[in-house]
């Protein structure tokens, strides 16, 4: 079901929202957090989507802000989507107008659901600081995503500055599942320590520099940034040691090959995620990622210019696996 509400007020939403509680049905009793979406008119639907599928595993209300013309009259016009409409969530849109683009946090705070969490997420462009924006500041969970910036490594590093207890960013939840393949490869023998590490990947790649920052955190190793075209993503990763590397291959973005001393050849499947999976494993834990916080203040320094280079040239100098010999069945 989809109600229309055009130049309407917050109270009027308010109002109708228990309106419809009453006709539907206690569609908001099993909601497990509040979920305010800041974005424009271009990317509401398809961030709506992404919502409505993360939102899956934890029903909840989401609040989209799509903020308008700020040169127009102040208006509201809203929309309320719930069922079918809404997956396992009540959607609450509001296109606002005028001043009132300045004045968000305003609009939205009526509608938080009482005595449950906020996640707020910016799906593309997000503040400088997160944890200082008038919206953020409503949320114990502050969600943004560097992938859409012109330069996602540079957006990363500026993360990084001004980095709080509860800030996350999606870029570095599309590391989850290398994250875990590394971790449960280096839990078998030989029990060596890692001397060095490369991570390949895309030249725009903030994922790519986020696990090479990981990596060099948490096993106190020169980390190498390989770099391959933009929009490739990640490629590979090769971790040193004594007896030889461990590497992870991902030639064709879907499937990886893992290779170490004294293990068999083994194929994964390793697709890129979706911005649905990965809002929703954020949305599963609401405390602050230490890792990740970690990652930012002690990981991203260790990329330095002097150890980045074409991929060609790492793999010519035995840094990096040979991509080409991969081949994942």
């Amino acid at each position: 079901m989809i109600v229309d509400l055009p130049a309407t007020s917050i109270g009027a939403v308010a109002k109708k929202l228990v309106q419809l509680r009453d006709d539907v049905g206690a569609m908001a009793l099993g909601r497990v957090l509040t979920l305010v979406m800041v974005t424009d008119e271009s990317r509401a639907e398809p961030s709506l989507q992404v919502a409505n599928d993360a939102t899956r595993q934890h029903p909840s209300r989401i609040v989209c802000l799509v903020a308008g013309n700020r040169r127009a009259a102040d208006r509201i016009d809203a929309q309320i989507r719930v069922g079918g409409d809404a997956g396992a969530s009540e959607v609450v849109v509001l296109r606002v107008y005028g001043e009132l683009t300045r004045h968000g946090e305003s609009v939205v705070l009526p509608l938080l659901l009482a005595d449950s969490p906020i996640v707020v997420w910016w799906p593309d462009e997000a503040p400088k600081n997160p944890a200082e924006d008038p919206i953020g500041r409503l949320g114990s969970r502050r969600i943004t995503d560097s992938e859409p910036a012109s330069s996602p490594p540079k957006a990363i590093a500026a993360r990084a500055k001004t980095y709080v207890p509860g800030d996350t960013d999606l870029v570095w939840t599309r590391t989850t599942k290398w994250r875990g393949l590394l971790a449960a490869a280096l839990d078998q023998p030989p029990y060596e320590p890692v001397t060095a590490v490369t991570v390949t990947g895309g030249l725009d790649s903030a994922s790519c520099d986020l696990l090479g920052a990981w990596l060099g955190a948490y096993l106190d190793a020169p980390v190498t940034r390989a770099r391959t075209p933009a929009g490739t993503g990640l490629v590979s990763v090769r971790l040193d040691r004594e007896s030889g590397p461990v590497d992870l291959v991902r030639p064709d973005g879907k499937n990886a090959v893992l290779d170490q001393v004294g293990q068999p050849s083994r194929r994964l499947a390793l697709a890129r995620r979706s911005d649905a999976e990965c809002l929703a494993d954020e949305l599963a834990r609401l405390d602050a990622d230490e890792v990740y916080a970690r990652t930012l203040r002690d990981g991203l320094g260790r990329l330095s210019a002097r150890r980045t280079m074409p991929a060609s040239e790492a793999t010519a100098k035995g840094k990096a696996p040979a991509v080409d010999e991969a081949t994942p069945e």
